[in-house]
């Protein structure tokens, strides 16, 4: 074997050694958190002016789902904010203006507990105040904030707290022109009923809000 084919066998190894390694393939980059779906809007249009309602469905989603599901079907057209207590709160969903109650579907479990307060412009589902889970259409705006909603830790038959389900974001200040109003008994109600209907004309859902 001559000299030159004897170091070619000789080096032929190294070459191999020297040769770079295979690139392994890149590996996909981990997915980001999936992000939250976008908030529902509800416009209540009223005698006194408009409210822009933003609802937390991730926090309150029975509630939520519940509420647009009158809204939808047009239950809220015509009727009336029937109790009026200012600073505290003003409530709607159930009568038209001659205090008619309106037919409810089945009630939803009661959410409070789902850390939201009920703090100046949430609104939140009403209910039996001896029974937890008696929520269907009614529903309040607090005009201050109402820690004695919340629920508590402690037993007993007023503990359970009201489900704030979302914030006034537009029209604060129509919720406090409807504060404002006089108020007198009528029917059953004894002294929290506008003398003077405050109407809520029509309820529209609008685009979501992203986060």
């Amino acid at each position: 074997m001559s000299l030159r084919l004897t170091l070619l066998c000789l080096l032929l190894p190294l070459a191999a050694l020297a040769s770079p390694s295979p690139v392994p393939p890149a590996m996909p980059e981990p997915a980001g958190e999936t992000a939250p779906p976008p908030a529902p809007r509800v416009l209540l249009v009223t005698t006194l002016g408009e409210i822009t309602l933003e609802l937390d469905a991730a926090a309150a989603p029975r509630t939520v789902e519940n509420f647009l599901a009158y809204a939808r079907d047009g239950h809220y057209n015509g009727t009336i904010f029937h109790r009026v207590v200012p600073g505290l709160l003003v409530q709607a969903g159930g009568f038209t203006p001659d205090l008619q109650a309106k037919p409810t579907r089945a009630p939803v479990p009661n959410e409070a507990g789902n850390g939201l307060s009920n703090l100046r412009g949430t609104i939140a589902a009403a209910r039996d105040r001896g029974v937890s889970d008696s929520a269907t259409m009614q529903f309040f705006i607090n005009l201050a904030d109402n820690p004695a909603f919340d629920r508590k830790d402690e037993t007993g038959p007023y503990t359970s707290g009201y489900a704030v389900f979302g914030r006034v974001v537009q029209g604060l200040d129509v919720v406090d022109r409807i504060a404002a109003v006089p108020t007198g008994s009528q029917g059953p109600f004894n002294g929290w009923v506008p003398t003077t209907p405050v109407l809520i004309e029509r309820v529209q859902l609008l685009e979501p809000s992203t986060p």
